[in-house]
């Protein structure tokens, strides 16, 4: 067994921690809103999010092979896997940081961030046009999406409920939201944990294990277990965060968010391949909910502290990465 075969081990062991610990870390993305409104307790709510992230994993691969071959060049050789490795500690180190304080930032941007910052410290080639395209944009127009599409959903409920008894259209809201969560989850396993995937596969084809990039389907079940595993053991800290330090929802207001953040977290998934972060759109769904009180309801001081996470992850996470390549280059050289 050489060295560059126990590095591609040592590789695929490190992304399914990091897979890892993106459920834990994303967790609260698919179940705060349900435990805060009291729809479902944390722990049948997490097991609730396990299984549905794991079936979302298992129906698509498009989005991987955009983080796996759209991001970077494909890396060569035992270089290469410097690269890949250098990328999931950056990515890891930063979900850990924005854990530890709470801060619901972004697992997909701090992979990409490691992605380009390891590259970027190894002189190897960045796709640049794919990066402005694939995760930029993205970026910049799915929190919008989500806060508006949010708000006129919101609008549209309450219109159609005007009339109806409060304690019923609860009751019946409730009911709903066990539905919405496990949708949440859905969109966040055909997301999430097909990032894991393509990193995995980018390294199998950096290692030239495999000649084509098609994700193998022990990745796919290996990476749909890791991130179910991970999102069972909980996030309990950005839970709070979610659902209660933004705006305390009305269960309607719940079912409204989480409708609206998982149909973009589909729809960008199996329609534009594209990788969003999912704790964008959740976010940004929860202000625009809320914005339908009055937007004074809605905790702007909170999310501006989120907004800072998600403006730095991509750089911090980044710088991360390279520091991690230099010191891996230097071990293993």
């Amino acid at each position: 067994m050489d060295a560059a075969f126990i590095g591609l081990i040592v590789i695929v062991l490190v992304a399914l921690a990091f897979d890892y610990t993106n459920g834990f870390h994303d967790a609260a993305n698919a179940i705060a809103v349900a435990v805060s409104t009291k729809a479902l307790t944390p722990r049948v709510a997490l097991a609730l999010a396990a299984v549905m992230n794991l079936v979302g994993a298992l129906l698509s691969t498009e989005v991987a092979k955009t983080v796996g071959a759209g991001i970077i060049e494909p890396p060569e050789g035992t270089d290469g896997l410097v690269i890949v490795f250098a990328a999931l500690i950056g990515a890891i180190t930063w979900n850990l940081i924005t854990w530890w304080f709470g801060l619901p930032s972004s697992s997909s941007h701090a992979l990409i961030g490691g992605l380009v910052g390891a590259a970027l410290a190894a002189s190897w080639g960045v796709q640049w046009m794919g990066v402005l395209d694939k995760v930029i944009i993205p970026m910049v127009l799915s929190p919008l999406v989500g806060f508006g599409l949010g708000y006129l959903f919101m609008l549209a409920i309450l219109w159609t409920f005007r009339n109806a008894n409060v304690s019923k259209a609860n009751r019946g809201f409730r009911t709903a939201q066990i539905f919405s969560s496990g949708t949440m989850a859905l969109g966040h396993g055909m997301q999430d944990a097909q990032k894991t995937m393509g990193i995995i596969t980018l390294a199998l084809f950096t290692a030239g294990e495999i000649d084509t990039f098609d994700v193998p389907f022990w990745v796919v079940l290996a990476a749909a277990a890791a991130i179910s595993a991970g999102t069972y053991a909980g996030g309990f800290r950005i839970m709070r965060t979610m659902g209660r330090r933004i705006i305390q929802l009305t269960p309607a207001g719940g079912f409204a968010a989480q409708t609206v953040a998982s149909s973009v977290m589909v729809t960008t998934a199996t329609v534009f391949a594209v990788p969003v972060s999912t704790t964008h759109i959740t976010t940004t769904s929860i202000m625009g909910v809320g914005s339908t009180r009055r937007f004074s309801a809605v905790r702007w001081g909170v999310a501006g502290n989120i907004v800072v996470a998600w403006i730095v992850t991509l750089p911090a996470a980044g710088g991360v990465a390279a520091v991690a390549y230099f010191l891996t280059d230097l071990a293993v050289g």
